[in-house]
This record gives structure tokens, sequence and C-alpha cells, in this order.
């Protein structure tokens, strides 16, 4: 069998496997033709194809050799194994695939059928699941593996697949490393060994993300209400663009929230990296955002999420796409006013005095657009204008004028004057395309 492993850019760790146990060509790119589509701006229609080969088979060869694997490249943006440009090449396993120099990173392995799960488990020649490396058999088995020669970045071991450090266990969940601390809690990157089965196949692990809340937050009425609210929301929906729920609990008197993993990196970060966004990408990844509001503000009893902000929008590595993130200030429409919740230079008027309504959460895309315009604090450039504050955009560069407008409507003061859906916003950010 050969396994494809899709890694995180930076981190190696594992986001999506694909298992082939009878192919002979596995073609890899962005058409949906291919046996593996991963769909990225570098990548080729047709990148790059594997081909089994039988070099004992080959001409004037005396030598018995079992078939191994040869990659062909496609692409005018060139594959590198191990970090050397290809044109073709043999190929061993564990070797790393990298689909043109700033592509997606493949990790190439072979599994003979003793080391691979039972017959009965293998429901079709080609799978997808997210379990790491060599970690889908014996899950549950206990190992007296060392976990020695890993490198120091790996999650898992590569002899075993299991864990190579684990900080501690809350319930059954294996912590692996802290991702964050805020002031509402920590959130921690766990391994959870027995998820539920799927397809009929025995359970398997999962990265999951794990979110604690903090002890001393923990003896605030409200503060136990909003992660209480978080975890219900979450568990209640269901989009592309928004984490998926998997668990809550309460272990010891702490709470515990329990969410898909999702590989990125939010527009905050981005912007601070790497500088202000072309006005094309900004607008494409605004019109995502709506379309979570369209949905959050769209359902029977409609949610406003109240916390909008670059920090809380994911660009998804594996699609470049919007999700997201953190929904601990999320309120259903019609709750009386209370808690004031929101970002300082993000949140609508209404929304600091308490009185958040879905226009609040369409308010923030303003801020945000300006921010991914400008790589600056939104708050540089309010000036007041009689009794209130309003956008200056003079002196962002390049900033398209129907754009402007756009920004200058989502921002107006009163919720009423400003685009009433989400729906209308992104026909607002798609004329700006025009």
């Amino acid at each position: 069998m050969v396994i494809l492993t899709l890694l995180h850019p930076q981190e190696h760790t594992p986001l999506k496997e694909w298992h082939f146990e009878h192919e002979t060509l596995i073609r890899i790119g962005r058409a949906l033709e291919n046996q593996v589509v991963l769909s990225h701006s570098v990548v080729s229609r047709f990148h790059v194809e594997l081909r089994k080969v039988d070099l004992a088979n080959s001409p004037g060869s005396n030598v018995q050799t079992p078939p191994c694997w040869q990659l062909i490249n496609h692409s005018v943006n060139g594959t590198f194994i191990e970090g050397q440009a290809v044109a073709q090449e043999l190929i061993t396993d564990g070797m790393l695939i990298q689909l043109a120099s700033e592509g997606p990173i493949l990790r190439f392995q072979t599994v003979t059928r003793s080391m691979t799960t039972p017959e009965s488990v293998v429901e079709q020649s080609m799978s997808e699941t997210t379990v790491p490396n060599q970690a889908l058999s014996k899950q549950s088995a206990p190992t007296r593996c060392t976990h020695s020669g890993n490198p120091s970045e790996n999650l898992f071991c590569i002899h075993c697949g299991q864990p190579v450090r684990v900080e501690k266990t809350i319930r059954h969940y294996q912590v692996l490393r802290v991702l964050g601390r805020g002031g509402m809690g920590t959130t921690y990157l766990v391994w959870n060994p027995i998820d539920a089965p799927r397809l009929g196949r025995p359970p398997q692990g999962k990265l999951q993300v794990l979110k604690e809340m903090n002890a001393d937050i923990a003896q605030i009425p409200k503060a136990q209400e909003l992660f209480v609210r978080e975890a219900r929301t979450l568990k209640s929906l269901s989009h592309p663009g928004i984490p998926q729920y998997y668990d809550f609990f309460i272990e010891e008197d702490k709470k515990y929230l329990v969410m898909e993993l999702i590989h990125g990196q939010d527009l905050e970060k981005q912007v601070r990296q790497n500088g202000a966004v072309p006005p094309e990408q900004a607008i494409h990844w605004m019109i995502q955002v709506c379309e979570v509001l369209d949905y959050l503000h769209s359902r029977p009893a409609p949610i406003i999420h109240r916390d909008i902000k670059p920090g809380n929008l994911l660009v998804r590595t594996v699609d470049n796409r919007i999700v997201v993130l953190d929904f601990g200030a999320v309120k259903a429409v019609g709750m009386p006013p209370g808690t004031r919740i929101g970002a300082e230079g993000y949140s609508a008027p209404e929304q600091v005095q308490g009185r958040a309504v879905i226009q609040s959460d369409l308010y923030a895309i303003g801020p945000c657009l300006v921010f991914l315009l400008a790589a600056a604090s939104p708050q540089r450039f309010y000036r007041r204008r009689g009794q209130t504050l309003r956008f200056s955009l003079e002196g962002i560069e390049d900033i398209p004028r129907n754009l402007q407008l756009v920004i200058q409507r989502v921002t107006e003061p009163h919720p009423d004057n400003r685009y009433q859906t989400a729906k209308e916003l992104i026909q607002a950010l798609k004329d700006c395309l025009i």
C-alpha cells in the first residue's frame, strides 16, 4: 500500500492522508480528475504522477528487486524531492515531495500488507483519513517503543506512530503542546486516540483542539455562561467556515471544549509578517467572512458573533479559505442588552454600549478591510466628525474608490444606514471586483 500524507508547511504535522492499495499510477494536481486533488495556486492542473515500476523486469537486469515507485514532474512550477528539483526520479519510503518551491508538501510511504490494518478495514483502494503516520494499525495497543531517533519537532514517532511527548492527559485527551493562552482559557493541541468509528473502521486517532477555562475566570458567573454558550453554539452549527464541535465536559470542576484542529494562520499574524494585502485578495477573504455571517444571521434563531477581527479569521492552509474562530462572545438576536464585548477599533458604536445587532457584525468588516489594506491598526484612521467617529481613508494608498464607499457605508454610525444583511454586503464587495 502507498500512503501519501499532506503535511503542515511549517510544523510538518499531518493534515490529510490518501491510501492506495492496488493502483500502479497515482496522479496529483489541482484538477478534479487526479486521485490526489490539491487546491493551491502554485499547483498545476496535472502537476506530477507516481508510477509503479518493476526494475527486475528492466532490460538487462538480473537483480531480483521488489517493485518501486518513480516520480515524473509535469509542471513548469517544478517538483522537489527532499529540497532538490527533479524531472524524473525513483522515490523511496519516507521521502518528502513538494509541489513547487512554495507549494504543498507530501510524505511518501509504502506499507506492506503485514503492517496495515486487516483487509476488512480497507473498504476501497483509496481513502482519506486524518490519522498521523503509521497510526492506522493497532492504535490502542500498548507500545514499548522508546521513540528514539525522532526529530525534535516531531509530534508522532516515526517508528510506532504514537505521540512522542504527552505533557498530560485530560480525560482521554493527550496534551501534546499549548497552542495559546488568553484571559478566558488555555488552548491545547491534543491527540484523541479513541475517535468514534467511521465507515465500519475501528476507532482511529485524531488531532484536535481542547480549550480549558482558566480557574480564576471560572469563578465569574458571566464567564461561565459565555463558555457554555460557546460550546452549545458550536454544537448546533455546521459550516465549512466554522470549526467543528466534538465534545464538552467538566473534569475536576474545570470546563473543557473540544473542537476541530484547523491548520492555517490568522489574518493578523499574516499581515504582521507579510505586510498589506492586495485589494482583490482582501475582498475575497471578506466575502468569505460574510458568507459565514450570513449563515449565522439567517438561522431560525439568528446569532451575532460580536468578535469579528483579523485575529479571529484564520486562512486555512489547504484551500486558502477563511475560517471564523472564537465563538465565546456569541449572542442570540433578541436577548436583552448586556455585556459589552468586542475588540477596540472593530466594534460598532451600539455594540460598545452593549446593544449589538446583526449589522454590528457587518460593521466589523470595514475595520478588517482597513487593517488588511493598510497593514496598520484601524484606530489610526478614525477621525471625529461631529458626535461620531468615521474612517478617513486618504492615507491608504491604492484603495479603489468603490471599495472606499463600501467601507464608509458599512461603518455608518447608525445600524439603519449600513448594509442590512450579509448578502447585501457580499454583493457590494463583489461589485468592487468588476
